[in-house]
């Protein structure tokens, strides 16, 4: 284990260098296997697929999603089929992800009349940061039906429970590789862990609890007549939760779990990979290309010629170790409509 280092992934690719595209080895007492390239991980994500469907269960993430309620860490079998279905039908299909655009164009032209701003006062922008906004805003609105900054106390507050969240699903817990520290808290994480959920929690209790005033209003307001408004993912799973025929029943922690996981899960690959993909190949390439075509970003003061940190930092998606903080400079007035 003290041969990882803090990114997993860079001490791993140095052990494919030295041992081979397959390695099989121990961290603590859990046998791992190491595939490094595209020939071994066909044979591991697609040949030999079915051996490979269940997440190992790391001690942190599965008390966090309430027990694996989620669909990214939920054992293989009925109910993530059932999950997998919703995704693909209700949550994420292209219908869905077709009326929820006007969302994603109105998030996006809000980021950019801010760099239009900054740009203006030739202020600098932590890019990331507002990148990390802009997800925040489009995630919660297309889930939820509400900005997370439109307050902006609750919107930091947010935003540090979501990063909270994020940087105790991915820590390395002594108890997922060692046996006898099963049952050990060596690390200190209970505390911090139960502080987190419990904060997201009262924070999602707190809009469902909105959702149903809001949907039990409509319902006597209209009766028996459709209501035909677009619906965020929060409503589309109450329905869900509510319909007593449905294929399988959802719990409250089901519903909690699986909006946590769209702020929490990278893609992976194969039959588990996240279904998530078709709404980032639509929002991550529009908002790049929105950006290049409005702004050169000039770093290193006014000349622009320092050299772009590319250090890498510990997470599960790889984040930037140092921040992108730049100067936009517009190259296109007014904004072009998106």
């Amino acid at each position: 284990m003290h041969l990882l280092g803090p990114i997993p992934h860079q001490a791993f690719h140095k052990l494919s260098t030295r041992c081979g595209p397959l390695v099989y080895f121990f961290i603590g007492s859990i046998p791992c296997v190491l595939a490094s390239s595209p020939e071994m991980a066909k044979e591991i994500l697609k040949t030999n697929e079915n051996n490979f469907l269940n997440r190992p269960k790391a001690a942190n993430l599965h008390y966090l999603t309430y027990g694996s309620s989620d669909f990214a860490t939920v054992p293989y079998g009925p109910h993530w089929k059932f999950m997998k279905k919703l995704c693909m039908t209700e949550l994420l299909g292209g219908r869905v992800l077709d009326q929820l655009r006007p969302i994603r164009r109105e998030e996006t032209k809000r980021f950019l009349r801010l760099m239009m701003k900054k740009a203006e006062a030739r202020e600098e922008v932590n890019v990331g940061e507002e990148l990390m906004r802009l997800t925040n805003n489009t995630i919660t609105r297309m889930t939820l039906g509400q900005r997370c900054s439109d307050n902006e106390d609750e919107a930091g507050e947010v935003r540090k429970m979501v990063k909270d969240l994020i940087q105790l699903g991915s820590k390395f817990n002594l108890s997922d590789t060692i046996w006898f520290c099963k049952n050990l808290d060596l690390q200190g994480f209970r505390k911090k862990l139960k502080n987190a959920r419990d904060r997201y929690d009262v924070l999602m209790e707190r809009i469902m609890k909105e959702h149903e005033d809001e949907r039990k209003k409509k319902k006597k307001e209209m009766g028996d007549y459709k209501d035909e408004t677009v619906k965020d993912m929060l409503d589309i799973l109450l329905d869900i939760f509510e319909d007593e025929n449905a294929e399988m029943r959802l719990t409250r922690e089901n519903i909690k779990a699986f909006i946590m996981y769209f702020h929490m899960i990278p893609f992976g690959s194969g039959r588990r990979s996240c279904p998530g993909a078709t709404l980032a190949l639509q929002f991550v390439p529009t908002t790049l290309a929105a950006i290049i075509q409005c702004f050169e970003l000039k770093v290193g003061g006014n000349g622009g010629s320092e050299t772009v940190d590319m250090e890498e930092g510990p997470g599960l998606t790889i984040p930037r170790a140092h921040s992108l903080v730049c100067k936009p400079v517009p190259t296109l007035r007014p904004l072009p409509p998106i």
